[in-house]
């Protein structure tokens, strides 16, 4: 059976180098390339395909995660490979939520990018490994883990948003993102905004600038 592929990233030279290391695959076509994630929603939803490799930052416009949901969310979707270079908690969780069938750095060897292509194809989770070993670290400590609520308000923190700006962002009352704060502040050991994003910077919770 040939796994029908699309690829979906902004830049060009890593399309090429995706393309050339999945032809080496028998049963890998790739059918079609976006450069742009509302690209890579329409033709997902047009196109023959089985699985997306999405990046999740693009140069503007919709965001990876956004686009993995928009694509999982039709019936008979094909699977969604997130294949990127960041490994933050708030990254990861918010492509698992998405509805990604897996997650990848783009540092993985290509055997084990054909390897994940073909298990989540299959409808199965490919996880790598280091991801795998943060969701677990999550699920034996979830009294510290922060949530994916708190990691997004202390993501846009770091973006240097206030909390009025925050609010509006999230659809949320100041008095929510004050809150949200609180026990940010309580979970991480610190008192400041700024303590609050270098802890997490440190910690591979969210991405700084």
């Amino acid at each position: 059976m040939t796994i029908r592929l699309l690829l979906a990233d902004d830049h060009p030279v890593v399309r090429a180098g995706l393309r050339a290391v999945l032809d080496t695959e028998p049963d890998f076509t790739v059918v079609a390339e976006a450069a742009t994630a509302e690209r890579a929603v329409e033709l997902a939803a047009s196109d023959p395909v089985d699985v997306v490799l999405m990046d999740l930052q693009f140069g503007s416009g919709l965001h990876g995660s956004a686009a993995t949901a928009a694509i999982t969310a039709r019936p008979g979707a094909p699977r969604v490979l997130v294949l990127t270079t960041y490994d933050t908690d708030a990254d990861i969780l918010a492509a698992v939520e998405a509805g990604a069938s897996g997650y990848l750095l783009k540092d993985a060897p290509p055997e084990e990018l054909a390897a994940a292509v073909r298990t989540a194809a299959a409808g199965q989770s490919a996880l790598a490994p280091a991801v795998a070993l943060r969701l677990m670290d999550r699920m034996r400590t979830p009294a510290e883990a922060l949530t994916k609520r708190e990691l997004e308000v202390l993501q846009l923190v770091a973006d240097g948003l206030s909390n009025h700006q925050i609010s509006k962002e999230l659809f949320l009352s100041q008095a929510t993102v004050k809150s949200h704060l609180v026990h940010i502040y309580a979970k991480l050991g610190v008192d400041s905004r700024t303590s609050a994003v270098a802890a997490a910077a440190t910690r591979r919770l969210i991405r700084t600038r």
